[in-house]
């Protein structure tokens, strides 16, 4: 079954809504980094709110998620754009504690309990857009809830999962944004609340089969109208070109050192992974077209 994002509006455009199936998303990077059932959760929590977040943005905006608790997963950061294109990776993806007292994935353990969750947004002006919050719990709903709150002052709620199996194989993952537009009545919003208090987790509504469609309707009561359903796909932005550009600007004395210390470079991909494997004869290449950069003072 493809991943699927809806974008829609209920109850005469007084809340706009996001959901989202992204268990292939979360399945490609829990692969592509190896991440241990926990970081999985966390990184795959992550990464769906980016993608909700991501078709929030108009024209070809895109955004960066830094989550920096004081968990032993260190970091995790996620790019994403409008297209629902995703990347990203955490620290440390072997990273793992226990189960919690409920018995489910401790991702507050290892993401961290303080810190701070920053979103950066480039949408296309000369600064981009920067909004910092405190981490509140750990568990990134409640973090992505409050930074929508205090960092965009939108009311909203936010609910998220990764349903991991005993061979660290992803088997659901998912999440929903609602949001609070301006106008809308008391009686509405005290319906919403209480909609959002009963829904079942994430997880659950998608082993038992429900589509993100059907999960935006089970929060309005039916009454909804959607705008946009596109498919969140994992989309890494490396290319061995805009390794060798890098490569460059380390200067010529840099990649002096790189051929005479080591004859090659082997370039890692933080997103993705990938290799890029250069030889002492392409690195003398570089060496080259960095000589003549820096010799026009570049």
């Amino acid at each position: 079954m493809k991943d699927e994002l809806v974008r829609g509006t209920a109850w005469n455009g007084g809340i706009r809504l996001f959901a989202a199936r992204t268990t292939r998303l979360v399945s490609e990077l829990q692969k592509r980094h190896d991440t241990y059932p926990t970081a999985t959760a966390a990184l795959g929590r992550a990464a769906t709110a980016g993608a909700m977040m991501g078709v929030m943005l108009k024209n070809d905006g895109k955004l960066t998620i830094q989550v920096k608790g004081d968990g032993p997963l260190g970091q995790i950061v996620v790019d994403a754009n409008t297209r629902a294109e995703v990347r990203g990776y955490v620290d440390h993806p072997h990273a793992h504690l226990p189960s919690n007292s409920l018995g489910k994935l401790d991702v507050a353990g290892v993401v961290g309990r303080s810190g701070y969750l920053n979103v950066i947004k480039d949408l296309g002006l000369k600064e981009p857009y920067r909004g910092s919050v405190p981490i509140v719990s750990g568990e990134l709903g409640e973090d992505f809830t409050y930074y929508f709150a205090e960092s965009e002052q939108i009311p909203s709620a936010v609910g998220l999962g990764v349903l991991v199996d005993t061979d660290n194989s992803v088997l659901h993952a998912g999440g929903w944004i609602a949001q609070v537009l301006p106008g809308l009545p008391e009686e509405q919003l005290q319906k919403l609340e209480a909609a959002v208090g009963s829904m079942p987790h994430i997880t659950v509504l998608l082993d038992r089969g429900e589509t993100p469609e059907s999960i935006l309707r089970l929060l309005t009561g039916g009454d909804l109208t959607i705008h946009e359903t596109v498919e969140p796909v994992f989309r890494c932005q490396c290319s061995r070109e805009r390794v060798e550009r890098t490569l460059i600007t380390l200067g010529p004395d840099e990649l002096r050192s790189l051929i005479d210390e080591d004859g090659k470079a082997d370039v890692v991909c933080h997103f993705c992974n990938e290799t890029y494997a250069f030889t002492a004869d392409e690195l003398e290449g570089l060496f080259r077209r960095a000589s003549e950069g820096f010799g026009k003072g570049e």
